[in-house]
């Protein structure tokens, strides 16, 4: 049986034209106060927080935490809305063409119930904590500006 995400079940009615799409993404720091990164496999190398793509009947915390879960095999506590990000700056064409725009929902945590940080997916390359104040280069753009704002906020 085949398993699609609402994502996929969309594309199959809608083809590529232009999806609104919520999701969420976590800043998770540690006691150094370095925040946790994922190098990803989409796009390739690229490192960011983690997160994704709500699925139906998820609220937008319990997305964070599944997607924190999936990607990092880390259980997170309580979760802070920093923020929301949207607009036309949200506007995304994937490398097959899929048009979207983003409505993300931007957490912070330092509340790790349970876990160690590791690669848990195909997602993922590698899973590295980096102080805030010295990020990797290639970074997707607007998680780096999540965390700009967060640093800006303190």
């Amino acid at each position: 049986m085949i398993n699609l995400s609402y994502v996929e079940e969309l594309r199959k009615i809608v083809g590529t034209r232009p999806l609104i799409l919520v999701g969420s993404i976590c800043i998770i720091l540690n006691d150094k106060n370095e925040v946790l990164l994922q190098q990803r496999t989409y796009p390739y190398g690229v490192w960011g927080l983690p997160g994704g793509l709500m699925e139906l009947g998820e609220s937008t915390e319990d997305c964070a935490r599944r997607e924190v879960f999936e990607e990092t095999g880390l259980t997170l506590g309580e979760l802070q809305l920093l923020n929301v990000s949207s607009g036309p700056q949200s506007y995304v064409v994937a490398q097959n063409g899929d048009e979207y725009y983003a409505v993300t929902m931007i957490y912070v945590t330092n509340d790790i119930i349970q876990g160690t940080a590791s690669v848990h997916d195909d997602e993922s390359l590698n899973i590295q904590y980096y102080p805030l104040n010295n990020l990797p280069e290639k970074m997707v753009g607007s998680h780096r500006k999540a965390i700009n704002d967060f640093l800006a906020r303190k």
